[in-house]
């Protein structure tokens, strides 16, 4: 159940640099919409990052730092992208409210994991000292 846990908690960010690579285009305008320049190795950047990143939180290869640097890397990214208070009232500001605070509440999954996993960490030393 754990694992499907992580997995849920990362879809996004393994179906999202997925999307880039098939759209690679697409990707290089998507950092180009957001100021992001020179936007080919940003796009290159942000898919490397997330699929390692998760496959690290998957596989459990220093868990809690990976889900600390999703954990950032989604807060960097909702304040980039989400901004709703400068959406005028209507649709589309609620839309973006709301895919903002569903991504603080993924930050907030990335840093239970990040505490869970230091935690057994923790436990795993202390028995080995026992």
């Amino acid at each position: 159940m754990r694992s499907l846990a992580y997995l849920g908690l990362c879809a996004a960010y393994i179906q999202g640099p997925v999307t880039k690579i098939l759209d690679f285009d697409g990707a290089i305008a998507e950092m180009t919409h957001f100021g992001l320049s020179p936007a080919p190795p940003f796009a290159v950047a942000v898919i490397a990052f997330e699929l390692v990143a998760s496959a690290m939180v998957l596989f459990g290869l220093w868990r809690w730092l990976a889900a600390l640097a999703l954990a950032g890397f989604t807060l960097i990214a909702t304040f980039v992208a989400l901004r709703f208070w400068e959406i005028p009232a209507g649709q589309g500001r609620m839309m973006a409210m709301n895919a903002f605070f569903e991504h603080l509440g993924l930050i907030g999954g990335f840093v239970l994991v990040a505490i869970d996993d230091l935690t057994k960490t923790k436990d795993t030393a202390r028995d080995g000292q026992r």
